[in-house]
């Protein structure tokens, strides 16, 4: 039996695949803990792990993150991917920290799941291996490591090799070094604040001084990194739907075949207003034969206004079966939903918000699988012609089928786990007994 310590961010989208991972160690008889948010504790405590609360001065109720910075939704999404790191993320890892080394303290452990954002990972990874827990990347966000051809992270710009790509990449990255001075400054306050001293390792390079980086997602559906060989594996997404999403609405009769499906959704936290990309999608089939299917992510139907005749709405819906008849999905770009998609075989436009979903939105369009309308707020016209074209274009559908098959036949939960299990063993060699802090 195997100690493993989880830590994450309280952040939906990062938290909810981690807890299928969670769950699957618990299942083994292994011993399982769970830092993060308050909020998650029910959520925690359901895969059989021990919840471990986060100080208050790192946890944050993520449905609220723009009432704590009124000015973020003003920024461009590259800005605002800036200001995220820095306050959001970074700015809070030594509390994170201290917490981790509170939990090990208690009790040790063999290994340290970490969700990539979690900022104490790049404190940790400054330790001497012989002094601190392999570390193990639970990537539930596009994969963030440099490679040649690729341009910085969070601009949602696809590989571009060449003189031409060498020349745009790093024009760019002169730019972006600027953008994330302050994320790089609170990167080394924290560090002189918990190690006394200037880090060795960037706070957003930390990564790749992991033990192992197991990347929650198919390799048809992440860039081309030669040099990371070995430190990635790609297990697939492990994400289930919760058990209150397969409640079907009382007008599940009408997904019956005779029209085809269109669903639309902004996910679970950008979903404050509906503005954005549901109620363009409703307006743009308004007048057309399509179903369009919308889930609100937890908001009030109410808050779509008047619906058309040929608009079914509901909260949460059950994706394993609305998926399999759905002809295209509209989305912001969420990691989660977009592989919910793929792993049916769904075509995706995507309309991407702000966070990474300008990285999700451009590997959409960068593996075929969709398209990349590049823009947070798209007209109802925009929407229309992008979805027809999906529709109209078999490359699209035969380029999500081709990585649903590849998700299909990903080791998902079970290969994370073997992956994990790996580095313990590899740790094992050179230490006698699990790390204490």
């Amino acid at each position: 039996m195997s100690s493993i310590l989880f830590a994450s961010v309280p952040v939906h989208g990062h938290v909810t695949p981690l807890l299928s991972l969670a769950q699957a160690f618990a299942a083994r008889g292994d011993r399982v803990r769970f830092l993060t948010g308050a909020r998650f504790r029910d959520a925690v405590t359901a895969t059989g792990a021990e919840h471990v609360p986060l100080p208050a001065e790192a946890d944050f109720d993520d449905r609220n993150v723009s009432d704590r910075f009124p000015d973020r939704e003003r920024l461009s999404a590259v800005k605002a991917i800036a200001h995220d790191i820095e306050h959001v993320f970074v700015r809070p890892g030594a509390a994170q920290y201290a917490a981790v080394r509170a939990a090990l303290a208690e009790e040790p452990a063999d290994a340290i799941v970490a969700d990539p954002t979690f900022a104490a990972g790049a404190l940790l990874v400054e330790l001497p291996v012989e002094e601190r827990p392999p570390v193990i990347v639970g990537g539930a966000l596009p994969l963030n490591l440099p490679a040649p051809g690729l341009a910085p992270f969070g601009l949602g710009l696809a590989p571009l090799g060449g003189p031409v790509g060498w020349m745009r990449n790093r024009l760019l990255h002169g730019l972006t070094d600027r953008l994330f001075d302050p994320v790089n400054a609170a990167g080394r306050a924290i560090s002189r604040q918990v190690h006394g001293r200037e880090p060795q390792v960037p706070v957003m390079d930390w990564m790749r001084h992991a033990e192992l980086i197991a990347q929650l997602t198919v390799a048809s559906f992440e860039y081309p990194r030669p040099t990371s060989a070995g430190r990635v594996q790609f297990v697939g997404p492990v994400s289930v739907s919760s058990a209150h999403v397969h409640r079907r609405p009382a007008w599940w009769a009408d997904l019956d075949g005779t029209r085809p499906v269109i669903h639309v959704t902004q996910g679970t936290l950008a979903n404050h207003d509906p503005g954005e990309l549901i109620r363009p999608a409703i307006d743009a089939f308004a007048d057309s034969d399509a179903l369009v299917v919308v889930s609100t992510g937890g908001a009030p139907v109410s808050r779509l206004g008047a619906l058309p005749a040929n608009v079914r709405a509901a909260e949460f819906l059950p994706y394993d079966e609305l998926l399999p008849r759905t002809a295209v999905m509209i989305t912001n770009g969420g990691y989660g939903g977009v592989h919910f998609a793929l792993r049916h075989g769904v075509p995706v436009v995507v309309a991407p918000g702000k966070e990474d979903k300008n990285e999700v939105a451009a590997r959409v369009a960068w593996s075929g699988a969709g398209l990349n309308l590049r823009t947070q707020r798209p007209s109802p016209a925009r929407l229309r012609r992008g979805v027809e074209r999906v529709l109209r274009e078999p490359s699209y559908r035969a380029a999500a089928r081709r990585i649903g098959t590849d998700i299909a036949r990903s080791a998902g939960s079970a290969g994370f786990v073997s992956a994990v299990d790996d580095v313990i063993a590899k740790s094992r060699t050179s230490t006698l007994s699990p790390v204490t802090m």
